[in-house]
């Protein structure tokens, strides 16, 4: 069977992209090799919201006497959380299926390989060829290399996803976004958490005054979080516990406890796919592109976590929007150095742009602005006053560079920052637009009128 593109993978990177392609007119074969919607849908972005959300439900009935309740107890059924995550991504799912069948992509049950560089097959042996071929073949999660790493009470962050138990105690190895997000969680939910982290700070993109903060609002739930610990071994004892050895500031220490998550990043996913049969220049960091998202062999892309540039779900589905531009030779303004990402952890986190430490690596001299939700009105209507929001601004031209926030609603703070940005706004500019009230937007405004 022959297409105008084939299309390696049904992540939000390869199915937006098909649909996308299909709109435009052309003819494409999208290879699924696990369920529609991939990682994302599946084992990411959707299922951990639905447990964050229902985590945050149940740390805020553990405030009730914030509301006069007294006397006021509850239980959780983790099954029925498990349930409800499972319905959300199920309903998802068929959602994709039906645009796809709508919008006539031909949509393959496995995932491909490459024959040559025109032509893919499957295991029962079937042959597509295209004009252009786009790999879309996501990433898997990476595994610390130590001793007792591969002990079947390890959990990545797939396993962890289908217990149907809220675990005693909690080890996470990685402070990153996968493991602050689970900390949070299961925290909420009434785990004993430890997070074990070998840089510095947790959540090593983000400005280090929201990764202090942040560190601080975990602390205060209870979670117990090591910076600047190296994980050294994993064993099991006779209690069929988990006990984690790290090395923190020359000193060998030890945690023990019922479960462990090991979250410690994710490998692009270039395995299987038959890449030399091609020609693609790849290793185990991913394939390389240029700007278009095509590789070294012209008329074959690669978009999302395959090549590593940043692995978000959106940022997969703007670079197969790129891609599918450069295939017609057409110019966009998407721009890919203004990405918004967001932790959701309670306290949410967000930001958008350079954080400060960057702009000093880079010779920029800026300015900053910093305010804070307890003196926003909106948020403490909420009960939402643990948070804070920092702007960055160079010096000369007040041009906005960055923007860091932490508490409620800082991932739409942060989009409607990288709004700000695309459209080259100053610190005057955003001074003189109007921001209703009371909103949490406004904590934005706030931050503008703290610069000196």
């Amino acid at each position: 069977m022959h297409s105008d593109l084939i299309i390696i993978g049904a992540g939000p990177g390869g199915y937006e992209t098909a649909l996308e392609a299909a709109r435009r007119g052309k003819s494409v074969t999208l290879f699924n090799g696990g369920a529609l919607g991939g990682t994302c849908l599946n084992e990411g972005c959707i299922p951990t919201k639905c447990l964050c959300r229902d985590s945050e439900m149940v740390a805020t009935f553990k405030e009730a006497d914030r509301f006069g309740i007294e006397d006021f107890t509850f239980s959780v059924d983790y099954n029925r959380i498990v349930s409800r995550k499972r319905e959300v991504t199920g309903q998802l799912r068929d959602g994709i299926a039906m645009m796809m069948k709508q919008a006539g992509v031909n949509v393959v049950d496995a995932m491909a390989q490459f024959k040559d560089p025109h032509t893919v097959t499957v295991p029962d042996g079937t042959e597509y060829s295209a004009d252009y071929i786009i790999i879309a073949s996501g990433s898997v999660s990476k595994s610390l290399p130590i001793p007792g790493h591969d002990l079947k009470c390890v959990m990545d962050s797939t396993r962890i996803l289908d217990i149907e138990y809220v675990p005693a105690s909690l080890t996470i190895i990685g402070g990153g976004v996968i493991g602050m997000e689970f900390a949070s969680i299961f925290s909420n939910l009434g785990s004993k958490v430890t997070v074990i982290e070998f840089m510095k700070q947790i959540l090593p993109p983000f400005d280090s005054d929201i990764a202090k903060r942040l560190k601080q609002a975990l602390a205060k739930k209870g979670v117990e979080i090591i910076t600047g610990a190296a994980a050294k071994k994993i064993e099991q004892n006779a209690d069929y516990e988990i006990v984690v050895t790290y090395e923190a500031k020359g000193k060998e220490a030890s945690v023990t406890s019922t479960d462990l998550l090991m979250a410690v990043g994710r490998a692009p996913r270039v395995d299987g796919l038959n890449l030399e049969a091609a020609g693609v220049e790849y290793s185990p960091k991913g394939i390389p592109v240029n700007d278009g998202m095509r590789t070294n062999v012209p008329h074959i892309y690669a978009i999302g976590d395959v090549n590593a540039r940043m692995m978000l779900a959106h940022v997969a589905s703007f670079q197969g929007i790129r891609a599918l531009n450069d295939i017609e030779g057409k110019e966009d303004r998407i721009r890919f150095d203004l990405i918004p990402s967001a932790v959701f952890t309670l306290p949410e986190c967000g930001m958008g742009g350079l954080t400060e430490e960057e702009c000093k690596a880079r010779g920029i001299a800026v300015v900053t602005g910093k305010s804070f939700y307890r003196a926003n009105g909106k948020a403490l209507a909420m009960g939402e006053s643990e948070g804070l929001c920092k702007l960055i601004f160079e010096k000369d031209s007040h041009k906005l560079l960055g923007a860091h926030i932490m508490g409620a609603d800082a991932a739409l703070l942060a989009q409607q920052a990288v709004d700000f940005m695309n459209a080259d706004a100053t610190l005057e500019s955003i001074e003189q637009t109007v921001f209703g009230h009371p909103t949490l937007s406004e904590i934005l405004l706030s931050a503008c009128h703290s610069v000196k």
